[in-house]
């Protein structure tokens, strides 16, 4: 159903605040029109890019949060942070990313969001991997969006080794899960 330009900008604004990491393609495609048009409405009503609000959210919320490594180093951009509890992640595959003769996500960069988000959880000053099960569920292509999701599943109170569990999704779909014994400094 074709809706007029200020009721479609009305229900583009309430679209972005529930869910604020929808891409102009998805929002191109509930409002059938195209990704030019929503660009134009976005411009229009001063509401940034996807990029520019993710970075937003994840540097209101988290600058002062991750203890472990600064911001900057984890790979892909943490969007919620509950130390020692969970943390979600979104990385863009781009073509740096790719093996240039199938568009195929090398591998070492689903395992770095992975990686750096099972550290950033730890709320310790120091957090290291001292082993990692990892699989991959399926291969990951050029332009799609991973959202990895950290989960802290153990802290053994003698050690304080913990045990953190990581599955990454393109959309819903499964395409890499780890589990990570970390090291972190005793209390």
């Amino acid at each position: 159903m074709k809706r007029n330009k200020r009721e479609r900008q009305k229900l583009l604004v309430e679209t972005i605040k529930e869910t604020p990491f929808i891409t102009d393609e998805e929002l191109a495609e509930k409002f059938s029109v195209s990704v030019q048009t929503i660009r134009l409405d976005r411009l229009e009503l001063s509401i940034p890019e996807l990029r520019e609000r993710i970075k937003n959210v994840a540097k209101k919320s988290l600058e002062d949060e991750v203890k472990a490594l600064p911001i900057e180093e984890v790979i892909g951009e943490i969007i919620d942070m509950e130390l020692d509890h969970s943390a979600i992640s979104i990385f863009e595959v781009q073509q740096e990313h790719v093996f240039t003769r199938n568009g195929i996500a090398r591998g070492h960069h689903l395992f770095a969001q992975a990686n750096s988000l099972a550290v950033a959880v730890i709320n310790d000053e120091l957090a290291l991997t001292a082993k990692a099960n990892i699989h991959f569920t399926r291969s990951v292509n050029l332009g799609e969006r991973i959202i990895a999701k950290a989960k802290v599943s153990h802290i053994d109170s003698i050690t304080g080794r913990t045990t953190v569990e990581v599955n990454s999704y393109v959309n819903t779909e499964l395409v890499f899960k780890g589990e990570f014994d970390m090291y972190r400094a005793k209390k």
